[in-house]
């Protein structure tokens, strides 16, 4: 039986976890917080969610997690087989990995009096599983002052920007309702990887703190229902939509995407290989190089370049860039109606790895990690 170290309110554990309980992979969920030393020994830092095989390997990240099970657990693949669906699965993965943190943590945070005492709660459950229920929220503010902290500069969020955050959130849990009425999942009646992206904030932020588990009941019932239904799937392998389809109601979602963060990614691209050029010697990746500007509905913000942020980009940018121009002329005229085409026309400057628990400089673009799909 594998085993899942990782926790409920924790974002990435629940993709993780859905994917699992999905692919009927047998493994028991751990706390995190019981385990952190042979996290520290084995990955280097605590981070969730970190699985351990059979063989005593453990494996981080929610991606590499993933199509590591995807080789050993092939049957139903996430991994759409035609290229207009799976361009679109891996543009949704990155989507809610990368994007939708932005509500996560500003729904989370920003709305105390709402959801502070049920996240107390939960984070005292995770640190001090055994101590009585009264002290658990003490033992929790140290952490929550943290999160609660960091996430604004890191983000670039003030409140001119958290305005424009809540309008896009809003309007896309409408869009994606909507979608919902006529397909179980995002490409047809079986999740793909772009689900699995979607469920790690739609799940363990915005659809259980309270303020925003109560507007997306609200505003978008069914992707309420649709985040219980990939956390506690039935069972059914379900089918990707015939002939490449990819359903109209997926065109706001993805124009969307294309218009809030392709260019901030496009934009990480070229500051990752700036930095690269100035750091020769650098063995690895910090958390963030520096900063940069954004525009999210026409308001200028500043935040963090990642790089791990290039290393997701690489993966649609990579399938997108090796399809045959056949594929290509399939696929270009609904990228460039719904604004994502010149995105994806982009030159890599510097390729990534994820290696050794680390983000590092790929000698070349073929030698990156050789995912599943």
């Amino acid at each position: 039986m594998y085993q899942l170290l990782g926790h409920d309110i924790s974002l990435y554990s629940g993709k993780a976890r859905a994917y699992l309980r999905y692919k009927k992979i047998p493994f028991e969920e751990k706390l995190s917080s019981e385990n952190y030393a042979d996290i520290l020994k084995h990955v280097g830092r605590k981070v969730i969610p970190v699985l351990v095989t059979q063989q005593g390997e453990y494996i981080q990240d929610t991606t590499i997690i993933i199509d590591r099970m995807e080789e050993r657990f092939p049957t139903p693949p996430i991994y759409p087989s035609t290229p207009l669906q799976k361009l679109v699965a891996l543009l949704m993965e990155v989507y809610g990995d990368e994007w939708l943190l932005l509500p996560a943590m500003h729904y989370r945070w920003q709305f105390k009096r709402q959801n502070l005492w049920f996240v107390l709660n939960r984070f005292g459950d995770v640190i001090k599983p055994h101590w009585p229920a009264w002290s658990k929220p003490i033992v929790a503010i140290p952490a929550a002052m943290y999160f609660g902290r960091m996430y604004r500069p890191l983000m670039g969020l003030t409140p001119e920007i958290e305005r424009e955050v809540e309008k896009s959130t809003e309007g896309f849990l409408r869009d994606f309702d909507r979608h919902l009425a006529d397909h179980d999942f995002l490409l047809g009646s079986r999740p793909s990887i772009g689900d699995f992206g979607l469920i790690a904030p739609l799940y363990a932020h915005l659809g259980q703190d309270p303020y925003p588990k109560k507007m997306m009941q609200d505003i978008a019932p069914r992707v309420f229902e649709w985040t219980k239904r990939m956390q506690n799937p039935s069972g059914e392998e379900g089918q990707f939509l015939a002939d490449d389809e990819i359903p109209e109601t997926l065109y706001p979602i993805l124009s969307r995407m294309f218009s809030d963060q392709m260019p901030l990614l496009v934009d990480t691209l070229q500051k990752v290989g700036k930095w690269v050029n100035e750091n020769p010697d650098a063995k690895s990746f910090p958390r963030a190089i520096g900063r940069h500007d954004f525009t999210l509905g026409g308001v200028q913000g500043n935040r963090a370049i990642l790089p791990y942020q290039q290393w997701m980009f690489q993966r649609p940018l990579r399938f997108y860039q090796g399809l045959t121009e056949d594929e290509k002329l399939g696929i270009d005229p609904l990228l460039e109606k719904l604004g994502g085409l010149i995105g994806l026309q982009v030159d890599i400057p510097v390729a990534l790895d994820y290696i050794g628990h680390k983000l590092v400089v790929a000698c070349t673009l073929k030698d990156t990690h050789q995912n599943s799909f």
